[in-house]
């Protein structure tokens, strides 16, 4: 049973920087997102806490490892370096909040009635749901050394493993690069997700003039910060409950406004394309149609629809979200053809929305059975 409420303590100093933060305020941010009321350095401050999460300040230890310490007391967590097994973070009652603080700090051994959960870098992924991918829990020493080891690492930890194509396999590279300027920069994710904001109405403006390659560009600088600001929120440990929802509610709400404003602007420019009205209408109300299919999903099985089976993770790939659909656009674009390329985004919509409903069918079908679960929480 977790504390109703515990303190937390930095073991150590580091001042050695990951994504622009020393190892000692790393270290406060994950105390204090694990739940600690309040973060101390000093030893002495720990004694009128009725129990204590602490961890190393020179080690990245993984939010979620330091979390699990936080469910409840009386656990230590180790790992093993040259081949003796050293403790990095604890959760402990206020009788042994010295003794665990001085085997941390000095990497020697910990009060014997303490429960161990050892770090073990050859077990098995662990499946995060909430990214949608399987990993492993970053833990490692933080030293000038492995400075950019670490950033590797935290940000591949940070990133959706289920998603579209171009956030898969395009966006990572350069993500990471203006992530780590952002995060030099001192700019909060918050702040990444308005310019993203300006985007939206700016190509939102270019699409209903017609002026769709301009449009274009504002569109996929927008998607593109829209990878960053997440990203950034979670290797810098700065993510609120605000700046989910605020992220999350533009990427939920914009995209067929911007299919509106692309017929809009094909209209003025003179694009012709069969069944303009019933185009526009497909894709507008069959964006809110997947989306409210996925809402089923969820509701009914307790996780998301692409994490479900192999073929549901690919075909989140391609499925008719923002971003496929402007490869799409961008290709009848570049052609020539606006309006075609609406035309085309209007079928592939109707095609996902087709799919969707033979995934909704096939998971009443199997949970006959039993619940369903995702192949990613699978060995």
């Amino acid at each position: 049973m977790a504390d109703a409420a515990f303190g937390g303590l930095i073991v150590g100093h580091s001042d050695v920087r990951l994504w622009s933060i020393t190892g000692e305020e790393r270290c406060r941010r994950t105390l204090t997102k694990a739940g600690a009321a309040t973060v101390v350095a000093d030893i002495v401050a720990t004694a009128d806490m009725p129990s204590c999460l602490m961890a190393r300040a020179d080690w990245v230890i993984d939010p979620a490892l330091v979390g699990l310490l936080a469910k409840g007391r009386g656990t230590v967590l180790t790992t093993r370096v040259d081949g003796r097994q050293v403790p990095l973070a604890a959760h402990v009652a206020a009788a042994d909040i010295a003794a665990t603080a001085q085997a941390i700090a000095t990497a020697q051994p910990w009060p014997d009635h303490l429960a161990v959960i050892e770090h073990d870098p050859a077990a098995p992924f662990l499946y995060l749901a909430i990214l949608r991918k399987r990993l492993k829990p970053v833990v490692m020493a933080l030293t000038e050394d492995t400075v950019a080891e670490a950033e590797r690492a935290t940000f591949s930890g940070a990133y959706k493993g289920v998603t579209d194509l171009v956030t898969k396999y395009v966006w990572p590279a350069p993500a990471r690069a203006v992530t780590r300027w952002c995060a030099a920069a001192g700019l909060s994710p918050n702040a990444v997700t308005l310019a993203s904001l300006v985007l939206v109405f700016v190509a939102m403006g270019l699409f209903a003039q017609g002026h769709f390659l301009a449009g274009l560009a504002a569109a996929w600088v927008m998607t593109f910060l829209d990878t960053v600001d997440g990203k950034l929120a979670r290797v810098t440990l700065t993510s609120t409950k605000f700046g989910n929802a605020f992220d999350h509610g533009i990427d939920m709400i914009h995209p067929p406004f911007w299919w509106l404003a692309w017929h809009w602007g094909c209209v003025a420019a003179g694009a012709a394309y069969p069944f303009p009205e019933l185009t526009i209408a497909v894709t507008f109300v069959g964006y809110v149609v997947l989306r409210l299919q996925e809402g089923a999903f969820i509701l009914r099985h307790g996780f998301q629809m692409h994490v479900w089976r192999r073929f549901d993770s690919f075909f989140r790939l391609i499925v008719a979200r923002r971003n496929p659909n402007l490869i799409v656009l961008s290709l009848f674009s570049l052609a020539g053809e606006p309006g075609w390329g609406l035309a085309a985004v209007a079928l592939w919509t109707v095609a996902s929305m087709v799919v969707h409903t033979v995934q909704l069918a096939q998971g009443e079908l199997t949970r006959r059975n039993g619940p369903l679960s995702s192949w990613l929480a699978g060995p």
